[in-house]
């Protein structure tokens, strides 16, 4: 009895000026339609940037880089915006729990959108020489920058707007975004290949996609400034609850909290790691190491992101039933046993492709559909920004969006085809690890200042 108790948390205490809003009245419904376009809209165009980026590393690979390790290039261009993210994770993370998270989100969007645009209007190196790639890393590193702030402030934002009840549900749709994001530039890709053909593609047509994330981005802005900021971080600045420094807020998590971040640096680890292998690298993959052509290339991964879209609400549902732990067990165990025999079925044609795709998808959903329940339940309100920020961006620098560098110069010096599969199996088991310490926090409430789920936390309920 103990134990269902703290699993399912106390009753909501929230209230009054500052209750979060009623998923059974209509108005309630408004609002929380309102959070999630913003927030979702939000992710769905960070993810977009970085989703046409590797469905154009082929191009980009050869219009920025010369020589035979252009590709290579490519993706070390791709993978050096996260070495900034820490950065970006260390200066928003502790601003979102000073100033407030819809005010540092609608900043991180300019920045992410701006500076995806201006990706696409460089110059060639046949132009600019050297100044070309230099003026592409540079827009990486601000792409990277705003990318610490964005999606950790995001999936916090949904978090604290959600009933507790239903946050896996509510949650899933920021990660419903991220889907969105690679499924529209999948669609952006195919379609714009379809219709200018790969030799115009190749010429200018690659820049089209990057040109699109300007006028998505200022939707995204509108949307989030017309929003309050979260009913749980206006009522803790109502009782002075929240730091008055950002330094203060960095200094309180580093001391205090060092064990939600390693357990939540494992997750993340496994994360991402099959994140971007599975989503990023896939691209890169069917075309250059198992030889599909670039239509049916988009074609499948289209498909299949429309396919997970659908089905991440049922799996954000579902952790609200069972918990968010038991859809962790099952994706990380599943992902380890059947990672390598799916990268086989890749190389057996576009059918086997789909499936394997489809497979792979379906086990990696539990994770993705739960983070912005699971990750911000770790931290307390006051440096839950913080938390989530600094160590989901510091994890994902050094594992997640090093993944298809790593993959492609891996596969290349060995010629091993099942690489990616072995890498991924690897960073399952971390997580694993990761997860026996991890708390379950399911229906808790996210409100003051204690862990939720604590001992603490349950006496003060």
């Amino acid at each position: 009895m103990a134990e269902q108790e703290r699993t399912t948390g106390p009753p909501t205490t929230d209230a009054g000026e500052f209750a979060t809003p009623d998923s059974e009245t209509p108005e309630g419904k408004r609002t929380l339609r309102k959070a999630i376009g913003a927030s979702a809209i939000g992710n769905g165009v960070e993810w977009f940037d970085y989703s046409i980026y590797g469905l154009m590393v082929v191009y980009i690979s050869s219009i920025f880089f010369p020589g035979d390790q252009a590709t290579v290039w490519a993706l070390g261009t791709f993978a050096v915006s996260f070495l900034v993210r820490p950065f970006g994770g260390f200066f928003w993370g502790p601003l979102g729990d000073k100033i407030g998270r819809k005010s540092v989100l609608a900043m991180t969007i300019l920045l992410m959108a701006g500076s995806t645009f201006c990706i696409g209007l460089l110059p060639t190196y046949d132009a600019a020489g050297f100044l070309a790639p230099a003026l592409l890393v540079l827009l990486r590193l601000i792409q990277g920058f705003s990318a610490g702030g964005e999606y950790g402030g995001a999936a916090t934002f949904m978090a604290e707007y959600s009933p507790d009840r239903k946050r896996g549900f509510y949650g899933s749709f920021l990660e419903f975004g991220t889907l969105a994001g690679f499924a529209l530039g999948s669609l952006v890709a195919l379609l714009c290949q379809l219709i200018i053909g790969a030799d115009a593609m190749a010429d200018w047509g690659w820049r089209i996609p990057f040109l699109i994330a300007g006028p998505m981005g200022a939707v995204g802005w509108y949307l989030r400034k017309k929003l309050e900021d979260t009913p749980v971080f206006r009522e803790a600045e109502s009782k002075g609850e929240t730091e008055s420094k950002a330094g203060v807020a960095l200094k309180d998590l580093l001391t205090k909290y060092w064990r939600p971040i390693l357990s939540m640096s494992g997750l993340v680890i496994a994360l991402n790691v099959v994140n971007y292998t599975f989503l990023q690298y896939m691209p890169t993959y069917l075309q250059v190491t198992i030889n599909m052509d670039a239509d049916a290339t988009f074609t499948l991964l289209l498909i299949g992101q429309v396919v997970l879209m659908a089905l991440i609400p049922f799996f954000g549902a579902l952790s609200d039933r069972v918990g968010r732990k038991p859809l962790w067990w099952f994706s990380l165990i599943g992902l380890f046993v059947l990672a390598v025999p799916m990268y086989m079925l890749m190389g057996l044609g576009f059918g086997f492709a789909l499936l394997a795709f489809a497979v792979l998808g379906l086990l990696y959903l539990p994770q993705l559909a739960t983070i912005s329940a699971m990750f911000p339940s770790l931290f307390p309100t006051h440096v839950r920004f913080a938390g989530f920020a600094i160590t989901y961006n510091v994890a994902t620098a050094l594992f997640g969006g090093t993944a298809p560098v790593v993959n492609g110069a891996l596969v290349e010096s060995t010629g091993n085809n099942l690489v990616p599969a072995m890498y991924m199996m690897g960073a399952c088991v971390i997580g694993a690890l990761a997860l026996i310490k991890t708390p379950e926090t399911a229906g808790l409430s996210l409100r003051g200042r204690n862990t939720p789920g604590s001992k603490v936390a349950a006496e003060a309920a």
